[in-house]
């Protein structure tokens, strides 16, 4: 049964050039609803999918954004446009921030995709990443039945000129040797050497051109690099290269790029801790410790070491489920570790994102990972005083004070604060700055990557000050459960793909909950697409994880198939009672 698409409702519409959108205005047009949100990797991956697709259905499909904010900051209207422009968005996007539309497509997940065909019915429904295979085929399908009737060249995006500025979107920074620092600028494809005014040019690296290349200063290629790290010896600086999935090395003396990690293409696959790995998925970050370097890699929430000499990438900690769980390395959770820092005592200092947490790895063996500050995948704000109680918000940069205390870019919050281990306090060091990325000591100043004004600033080193601020939670209404819980996954393959069984069932569920006192039952790792759960109703409120994958096959015809993965993690805001739902239907891909 086609159900009928619901009218799309905000607060306003960018890269429309002033118009206001709908669904009625877009009949006869295919239509691809993209619910995102920018603080999620997963969603840019998304975008970086869509691209494609765009050029070749162009003529009858368009794209709306639907950003539906997770963060605070994120529905602030000059952040949200600073977004669009930042990751090169160029369709349609509808500012979404009371979640108006998101709730009328019942989305759960961030991404979602929804498919509208011409005559205003939902067809299809993705959850997550890697449906780009997919949605494509089933573009063709709905290009080849509604033939003649589509729309066609009646595009309504309105893209906005790029500014003009010397950095764009600058986001991470490392200082040289020669006393002049090294920048990634980001939206600009390149890196920059700058005095120690932070402002006058030394030299730029890479084309400017967004792709893969390597080859001299002039030539190279990069794609959104991020984190920088200078070698021991000096003479070559570390990049993750985050769009590309890739590590590459830059050599001081002449700026020629090389490719160290990677291959361009995206990761896809789960690899648990101590697996090596040909291909990364968003690198983001890179600091040296224990004697290895280490990478925080933001697409499968986890940490992973590269050879600086060989290349060989291998996963370090974290199951890859998203997540806030401290324990060893091959049990600990992670959520898009953005910034990491090692202190001279040994400790590596991981600012982890999307759980708005610091967090820590001792030295030596039988290290464990840890939380300094941080309560979870939906608590954050800005508030100091005991780390237990100190609130972050999406922080994405990390370095380590003089007197041993830990400074965090605390990028939602536009602010820079300041965790000291010894007394267990976080205060507030400066405020009022334009999503700090990243940050570094020189000397008494902290140099501090002002991402969004476009430019690096120095900030002074003072004691700090305490911050009472707020306290918040995401916005999405918990859903209520009953203490049994049918969980079922809804995933359809693509046409022209099925599930190949001939090895084993190609499925695997997690399912864990925040506290693990709400899951009694139905908890670990199976296959499968269903699961019993018990809930526990004196636990209270919390968060039940779940994630899936799925593995579906070409046509083998002549016998070799290609297969493709299609995964989602979802973390569900939920209440548990006798009048709560008796099921839990979640939808990988449905159709």
């Amino acid at each position: 049964m086609k159900v009928r698409a619901p009218e799309l409702r905000g607060r306003r519409w960018l890269n429309t050039g002033g118009r206001e959108l709908s669904l009625a205005g877009l009949r006869g047009r295919i239509v691809v609803l993209d619910f995102w949100t920018f603080c999620c990797v997963n969603c840019l991956h998304v975008l970086d999918e869509l691209r494609p697709l765009e050029e070749e259905f162009g003529d009858v499909l368009t794209v709306v954004g639907v950003h539906s904010p997770k963060f605070v900051h994120e529905a602030d209207p000059a952040a949200v446009e600073a977004a669009v422009e930042r990751y090169g968005v160029t369709h349609p996007v509808l500012d979404d921030p009371e979640l108006a539309t998101w709730d009328a497509y019942a989305a759960r997940a961030w991404p979602t995709l929804a498919v509208i065909d011409p005559d205003g019915f939902v067809v299809a429904r993705m959850a997550g990443e890697g449906h780009g295979p997919g949605l494509a085929a089933l573009l063709r399908e709905l290009v080849a039945e509604h033939g003649d009737r589509l729309r066609r060249g009646d595009d309504p995006a309105v893209p906005p000129p790029a500014p003009d500025t010397a950095l764009r979107f600058p986001g991470k920074v490392v200082a040289l040797p020669g006393g002049t620092f090294l920048a990634s600028d980001t939206a600009h494809h390149q890196l920059v050497e700058l005095r120690a005014d932070l402002g006058t040019e030394v030299r730029r690296i890479g084309s400017g051109t967004r792709g893969l290349a390597d080859g001299d200063a002039d030539h190279a290629r990069f794609s959104e690099p991020q984190g920088l790290l200078v070698l021991p010896s000096a003479d070559a600086v570390l990049v993750a290269d985050t769009v590309n999935h890739a590590v590459r090395r830059v050599e001081l003396a002449t700026g020629a790029v090389s490719t160290l990690a990677g291959t361009g293409e995206q990761l896809r696959e789960r690899v648990a801790p101590g697996g090596v790995s040909a291909l990364l998925s968003s690198p983001w970050d890179l600091a040296r410790w224990d004697g290895r370097v280490v990478v925080a890699m933001a697409g499968p929430h986890q940490l992973w070491t590269v050879d600086p000499d060989g290349g060989e990438a291998r996963v370090l900690a974290g199951t890859s489920n998203e997540g806030l769980r401290d324990g060893p390395f091959d049990a600990a959770f992670f959520a898009q570790p953005s910034g990491l820092a090692t202190g001279p005592d040994g400790t590596l200092w991981v600012a982890d994102s999307e759980i708005s947490a610091l967090r820590r790895i001792g030295d030596g063996p039988g290290a464990d990972v840890a939380t300094a500050v941080g309560q979870g995948l939906f608590e954050f704000g800005h508030r100091d005083g005991p780390a237990a109680q100190a609130l972050l918000q999406h922080p994405l940069g990390v370095t380590v004070l003089p007197d041993g205390s830990v400074a965090v870019a605390d990028t939602y919050n536009g602010a820079v604060r300041r965790f000291d281990p010894a007394s267990g306090q976080v205060s507030t060091l400066a405020e009022g700055l334009a999503e700090p990325s990243d940050l570094l000591v020189d000397g008494d100043t902290l140099v501090v990557v002002e991402s969004a004004a476009h430019r690096l600033v120095r900030v002074p080193v003072p004691g700090g000050s305490l911050v009472a601020g707020a306290a918040h939670a995401v916005r999405r209404a918990p859903t209520a459960l009953a203490p049994q819980v049918a969980l079922r996954i809804g995933f359809v393959p693509p046409a022209g793909q099925y599930l190949d069984d001939r090895f084993g069932d190609p499925t695997s569920l997690t399912v864990a909950a925040d506290p693990p006192s709400l899951l009694l039952d139905g908890a670990g790792t199976a296959t499968g697409l269903t699961r019993a759960l018990r809930l526990d109703p004196a636990a209270g409120p919390g968060v039940l994880q779940v994630a899936v994958a799925a593995a579906a096959c070409d046509d083998p015809g002549d016998g070799f198939a290609a297969c493709h993965r299609y995964q989602q993690d979802w973390g569900i805001p939920v209440t548990v009672g006798d009048d709560g739902a008796a099921e839990l239907d979640l939808d990988l891909r449905s159709v």
